[in-house]
């Protein structure tokens, strides 16, 4: 079975334990000798303890080893871990436990072989071996280490992108019928007769002239309408979108477990509403 730390299993542990910190414990003995700390917990793919990191330092011996935690006490108030029964020899015969370490199957057992009884007849069989079969090393101790937690719905806000529609631009081709005037000139002759202004004088022989033939030429012009078609950008269209920000308001009814507490006798409860250990 897989083991991890408590950090990696859950990153808000200190949350799920309303603020208290394991990691944070000094370890004693029963006798309140302060033998080393908490410097981490190994959990199951449960999230169960299964092992406290111990940052040891007994009798001029200092390791970290890994404690089975049915073999502790945990006692948040006092902020102390009380271990029962943890010799200088047992501490010389654990492995030392590296943060790099594979804790598998055979690691554990070498602890395991360090803390079991003599009397004990669990027999270790790889494939088949389980926690339930060694209760004193895993289970916690019921007296002193009662844990459950107390459960709170939240209101959780995501959104997600739905398409509601879509535009299509496009253009089509309209006909109508245009009308222009263009003024234009066309020329014409004119010929009048009219009386001479010298129609009494008499004319010199020698300057007289008779000729045949075209006397004069006068070219005549009109103007002739150009009417053609020229296409031009009457309008440019630019299509783009916009965001429009708005709030969404919801509510709902939610659920939250309240911790209630009911005594028996003379215990006397401190502040924050619990039972310290040592007044039971």
């Amino acid at each position: 079975m897989p083991l991890h730390k408590l950090e990696h299993f859950d990153p808000n542990y200190r949350e799920t334990f309303s603020g208290d910190d394991v990691k944070a414990l000094d370890v004693y003995t029963q006798g309140g000798e302060r033998i080393g700390s908490v410097a981490d917990v190994l959990v199951d793919q449960d999230g169960r303890f299964r092992y406290l990191v111990l940052d040891t330092s007994l009798d001029y011996v200092s390791k970290k080893i890994l404690l089975p935690i049915g073999l502790s006490r945990i006692n948040y108030p006092e902020r102390r871990v009380y271990v029962n029964g943890l010799s200088k020899e047992q501490v010389e015969n654990l492995p030392e436990y590296a943060e790099n370490a594979i804790v598998d199957e055979d690691y554990e057992e070498k602890v395991r072989s360090v803390f079991r009884s003599s009397t004990s007849n669990v027999t270790y069989e790889r494939e088949t071996y389980n926690y339930q079969q060694e209760p004193a090393l895993y289970d916690l101790n019921e007296q002193y280490n009662q844990t459950f937690r107390l459960y709170e719905e939240r209101l959780i806000a995501n959104k997600h992108r739905v398409k509601t529609g879509e535009v299509a631009v496009s253009k089509h081709i309209e006909t109508e019928t245009a009308r222009v005037a263009v003024p234009i000139q066309k020329e014409r002759v004119l010929i009048e007769r009219v009386p001479p202004t010298a129609g009494r004088t008499v004319v010199d022989p020698n300057e007289l002239k008779f000729q045949a033939g075209e006397v004069a030429r006068i070219e005549v012009y009109e103007e002739t309408p150009d009417i053609h078609k020229e296409a031009f950008v009457r309008e440019e269209i630019r299509v783009k979108k916009v965001v429009e920000q708005d709030t969404v308001e919801a509510q709902d009814t939610i659920r939250r477990e309240e911790l209630d507490v009911h005594t028996a006798g003379e215990l006397r409860v401190d502040d924050n509403g619990g039972t310290p250990h040592q007044a039971i």
